[in-house]
């Protein structure tokens, strides 16, 4: 029996594809999620002192946002035809995230940490969002979703450091 090769004609269809100014910037998102993830991760092995257990916990659904949200920007990046890149080495070297210690830290700091390294990813999606916006106002929804979440993220372990009417939540420059 022979097999004979099969050819199959591709239509062209009017499927939305990404600039390269938005592949750069999805890109960066990416970068910049995948090393939250990280960073949590890091922390939630290595923090150490009063209210461990809690902000223990809290790394855990920073961790699974940032790895969730790394996902739908991934899965978003195919389906308008841009190739995601979070290995390693590109996440090392593109990161705007501050790098995270390698020993244990203590809860305050672990705090401090976290939430700047949250509102730097959160500034990545702001600094993005109105170029995103302009040329696929779908992706941008995506955008409001993480942004959303990481901020309310960011506030309820900010809270962890303040002390009810005598501090006001962190400064944190990104």
């Amino acid at each position: 029996m022979t097999q004979t090769a099969s050819t199959t004609t591709h239509t062209a269809h009017p499927a939305f594809r990404a600039s390269e100014t938005f592949a750069r910037h999805l890109q960066q998102l990416l970068v910049d999620l995948t090393e939250l993830s990280l960073q949590g991760k890091q922390a939630h092995w290595n923090v150490v002192g009063r209210n461990f257990r809690d902000l223990h916990l809290q790394l855990d659904e920073v961790v699974d946002a940032a790895r969730e949200f790394t996902d739908e920007v991934a899965e978003r990046m195919r389906a308008v035809y841009v190739t995601p890149d979070a290995r390693s080495a590109t996440v090392a070297e593109d990161t705007s995230l501050a790098p995270f210690p390698a020993r244990e830290v203590d809860t305050a700091t672990t705090v401090d940490l976290i939430v700047a390294a949250i509102y730097t990813v959160a500034k990545t999606a702001r600094d993005i969002h109105d170029d995103v916006d302009a040329e696929d106002p779908t992706t941008a929804d995506l955008l409001h979703t993480i942004l959303a979440r990481l901020e309310q993220l960011a506030w309820m372990i900010d809270a962890e450091n303040r002390v009810a009417n005598q501090s006001a939540p962190a400064q944190v420059t990104a």
